[in-house]
């Protein structure tokens, strides 16, 4: 069957395309930028599923189809790799299950930051076809709410758009409105889990994050900014982007996409989180079902070793960090 047949676009509408467009340009995007084919796949998906039923470090993974695709897809079918990046999403999981599981939206924390509005992706997709994912400091109260709570709204997000053939192809366009943040945003975090989440993330959530928008940025969170990237790949830093003003963000997308409190045109904040929502709902049992695989033993993960070996030093840097940001005055 045709790559295009398989990809479904009808989640969301696209940005003045059809829903057919959208799927097209997944469809090329699949095999030129990720070297897909119908024949990668059967291989792929056939040595990845007899890896995990043969792999006594690892219970109760899922082997479906869409669930394996992501980690091929982001490894451009180097299954190898895949496998790794698999391995490394459970032991993230693992190791850290307090910021990425348990990702119920009906759960009382979760489900007011949702209403409030911290994150949610816009209802229309950008020119390329890619969803966007819209954070907003202030709409985060870290007076009420964790650092837990706020991983889980960022992986709950996530999670769930993985869940679309689409999103695993096209990847991601990221909106962060730096307007409101605190210190007590910064402080809230244990300083060796900030290192290390954002460090391993990248490196185990199998997503394509394509653009990366920041606007509202003072100087004090200019600097935090420059440390994040301190810790993410030159790949990453390369496609972040840094606006001086709302106008200036407002210039790089079309008005349908942004909340009218953004200057966009079509749908309100709570417009966006009520259709967020409803996709939440069509996928909460499928994402509630990821906490069922384990991982038992890490051996199998390349660079454990070598990763453990620098604790040392990753602690003196997440605690140098904490330190200066409590020296912050941020608006």
């Amino acid at each position: 069957m045709p790559l295009i047949n398989l990809i479904s676009t009808k989640q969301v509408p696209s940005m003045g395309s059809s829903d057919v467009t959208v799927a097209q340009t997944a469809a090329k995007a699949a095999r030129k930028e990720l070297r897909e084919t119908e024949d990668a796949k059967k291989v792929g998906l056939s040595q990845m599923t007899a890896w995990i039923k043969n792999n006594p470090d690892i219970e109760d993974v899922q082997t479906d189809e869409n669930f394996l695709l992501r980690f091929l897809r982001v490894k451009k079918f180097n299954v190898p790799l895949a496998e790794q990046m698999l391995l490394k999403y459970l032991n993230l999981k693992k190791t850290l299950p307090h910021l990425t599981a348990h990702l119920d939206f009906l759960s009382p924390s979760l489900n007011e930051i949702i209403n409030e509005g911290y994150m949610f992706p816009s209802p229309c997709r950008d020119k390329n076809g890619r969803r966007v994912i819209i954070g907003i400091a202030k709409n985060f109260n870290a007076h009420k709410y964790t650092s837990s709570d706020m991983a889980k709204v960022h992986f709950l997000t996530y999670e769930t758009l993985l869940c679309e053939p689409t999103n695993q192809i096209l990847g991601f366009t990221h909106i962060g409105d730096f307007n409101g943040l605190s210190v007590s945003h910064v402080t809230m975090w244990n300083p060796t889990e900030f290192s290390r989440i954002l460090k391993w993330a990248e490196q185990s959530v199998p997503m394509r994050h394509k653009e990366i928008h920041l606007v509202n940025v003072g100087a004090g969170v200019k600097w935090i900014i420059d440390v994040g990237k301190s810790r993410t790949s030159k790949k990453m830093q390369e496609r972040l982007q840094v606006h001086a003003n709302p106008d200036d963000l407002k210039k790089k997308f079309s008005p349908e996409i942004l909340p009218v409190e953004m200057g966009g045109s079509k749908y309100t904040i709570q417009e966006m989180i009520q259709l967020w929502r409803e996709e939440l709902a069509m996928k909460r049992d499928e994402i509630m079902a990821l906490d069922r695989m384990k991982i038992i033993d890490d051996r199998g993960i390349i660079g454990r070793r070598h990763d453990q070996g620098h604790k040392g030093n990753k602690k003196l840097f997440a605690d140098s960090v904490i330190g200066n940001f409590r020296k912050l005055e941020l608006d």
